[in-house]
């Protein structure tokens, strides 16, 4: 008796052995170049992720505190503040320190650097990336309920925010 093979339509390759975080989580992107913020913003809102934007250093930092993104996209090579100096920024801070972070560059000698003085970050990704990289970034940093989860958190965001002198 032989068996019946379904046709593959490559849904199944995209729906499985991938752990995703829930629907609606905050991401923000911040990168100067607007194809790659097009490019990660379309990526992410396929999967359901609310999708923030920054297109410099200074911005994203704003917009990190008042928003408090679930997981933040962080390119290394920025006008004015570079990606280091919003990764350190973002950790000392009590609102944003627990947020995971992803660098990204396609800078060799930016990638270099990441490796030489790492800073916090919670993983790297070189540019070009593909849609299976983004995802298994993604997925490296959630912890078993789908949430993103900073490699050396000890509080939750809310803690963090509660301990803020600005906290609402």
């Amino acid at each position: 008796m032989s068996e019946v093979v379904e046709p593959h339509t490559g849904r199944e390759r995209r729906d499985s052995d991938r752990r995703n975080a829930q629907p609606g989580t905050r991401i923000l992107v911040i990168d100067d170049s607007p194809t790659i913020v097009a490019l990660l913003k379309r990526m992410l809102q396929q999967n359901h992720y609310e999708v923030l934007v920054a297109y410099d250093g200074e911005t994203g930092i704003e917009v990190a505190r008042r928003e408090v993104p679930g997981l933040i996209f962080l390119d290394i090579v920025l006008p004015g503040v570079d990606g280091f100096n919003v990764l350190r920024t973002l950790r000392r801070d009590p609102i944003t320190k627990h947020v995971p972070i992803i660098m990204i560059s396609g800078n060799a000698q930016a990638t270099e650097q990441f490796y030489v003085q790492r800073i916090g970050a919670d993983d790297f990704m070189k540019k070009p990336f593909s849609r299976p990289e983004v995802f298994s970034r993604i997925a490296s940093v959630l912890d078993e309920n789908g949430v993103p989860r900073h490699t050396t958190r000890t509080g939750s965001r809310i803690e963090a925010a509660k301990a803020s002198p600005t906290a609402p």
